[in-house]
């Protein structure tokens, strides 16, 4: 996993890292997961559902609240983090280390554009995710 300077974020809360392999791993912000607590339950997407940019995919719940997660960029589930269906409470240890699903991105082009379109980390700590 890349450093979290190279994390794009969504304005829902979802990070994006788009690694040498050209998946894109996904997970919540610091301050998504500040908002809903001590985490009990995550829902992932199915492996080889097709998503679309902004879409809500998942559901992660938590003693206060149940919140969506939205897609980053459009493509295909292609891997689930078998460890937080486990324990889910992992993803309050760390964040920006724990990754929930990965997408094969639809296209170069598509990726390229999508990506534009998220939050650089001073932007999202600035905004969104302040």
């Amino acid at each position: 996993m890349n450093s979290q300077d190279t994390f794009k974020f969504a304005e829902t809360h979802e990070w994006a890292d788009q690694e040498d392999d050209g998946l894109v791993w996904v997970g919540i912000s610091n301050h998504a997961q500040e908002a809903l607590g001590d985490v009990m339950f995550f829902q992932a997407p199915k492996l080889g559902q097709q998503v679309k940019q902004g879409d809500a995919i998942a559901v992660i719940e938590s003693v206060k609240a149940a919140s969506d997660i939205h897609a980053p960029v459009s493509g295909e589930i292609v891997a689930l983090n078998e460890e937080v269906d486990a324990s889910p409470e992992i993803v309050n240890e760390n964040p920006y280390g724990v990754w929930l699903f990965k997408i094969k991105p639809s296209s170069d082009e598509t990726l390229a554009s999508e990506i534009s379109q998220l939050l650089s980390p001073e932007k999202y700590i600035s905004g969104p995710g302040a």
